[in-house]
């Protein structure tokens, strides 16, 4: 399914937006590697796997595969013809354990694991810290190379709130890469977690040209929603006091003109 799948979709995506790829030579011919990329777009995890020669399998919600109906069913079968692996992120922790376990069997199978280290899509096209949670502990795990990648301007295809998508060339660019080889057996060194972690990202940043943030993107989310709260509930306020305000007006004129 996945081989039918990337040439109707993936040929689609070439011929209509025409991605240019930059250290494509950077992809292993055979043998494990893992994925490394920043994440600005759903469109993300279609763009990568179309112009790479091999498949590359990427972790995706449970809910993408069990939606019921025709739609549903349609649904799990492009998700799954695209490399997409289902994992259950009802529980935070399980969660987490559910898509390291699915990561470390993919890289284990020989094949190319993606993954974004920022855990979320960027809230504003900036780059974020990298959680050192899954990407560390794959690696270490399986000793397989990283190979950082940057995504440019996938973002601007399809913004949030727009249904149609812009005609527009995306980049790619893969870096060369990355061996942790030295970090064998520190798994559970929560400081190596993080200094792996961030290794990927300081590479990805170069790649991409993003500006960094040194917060995670989850955070970031909801600091943007909760400013966004604020200054909804502050409008409201301003406007229900000139609305007070003009009401008060108005009663004084009434007063003035009957006295």
């Amino acid at each position: 399914m996945y081989g039918a799948m990337k040439v109707t979709i993936g040929g689609s995506l070439k011929l209509a937006f025409r991605p240019w790829v930059e250290g494509l030579e950077n992809i292993p011919a055979e043998g494990p590697a893992i994925l490394a990329s920043n994440h600005l777009s759903f469109s993300d995890s279609l763009f990568l796997p179309a112009v790479l020669p091999r498949k590359v399998t990427f972790i995706a919600k449970a809910e993408y595969f069990t939606t019921p109906g025709v739609k549903g069913r349609m649904k799990a079968a492009f998700f799954k013809g695209a490399g997409q692996l289902p994992v259950d992120r009802s529980g935070a922790r399980g969660a987490g354990e559910a898509a390291i376990k699915s990561g470390i069997e993919v890289v284990e199978r020989g094949e190319l694991f993606g993954i974004y280290p920022e855990g979320t899509r960027s809230p504003d096209g900036r780059l974020y810290r990298g959680k050192p949670g899954g990407l560390a502990r794959v690696t270490l795990a399986t000793g397989a190379p990283v190979i950082p990648i940057a995504m440019i301007d996938t973002e601007k295809i399809q913004p949030p709130g727009k249904v149609v998508p812009k005609l527009m060339r995306p980049g790619i660019r893969i870096g060369k890469p990355m061996d942790f080889s030295r970090y064998q057996g520190m798994e559970n060194d929560r400081f190596v977690l993080r200094a792996l972690t961030d290794q990927v990202m300081y590479e990805i940043m170069k790649l991409s040209g993003q500006e960094y943030v040194d917060i995670y993107a989850s955070v970031a989310k909801r600091q943007i929603a909760e400013a966004a709260k604020a200054e909804k509930q502050a409008q409201k306020q301003a406007e229900q006091a000139q609305k007070d305000a003009q009401r008060e007006a108005q009663e004084a004129e009434k007063e003035s003109t009957g006295s």
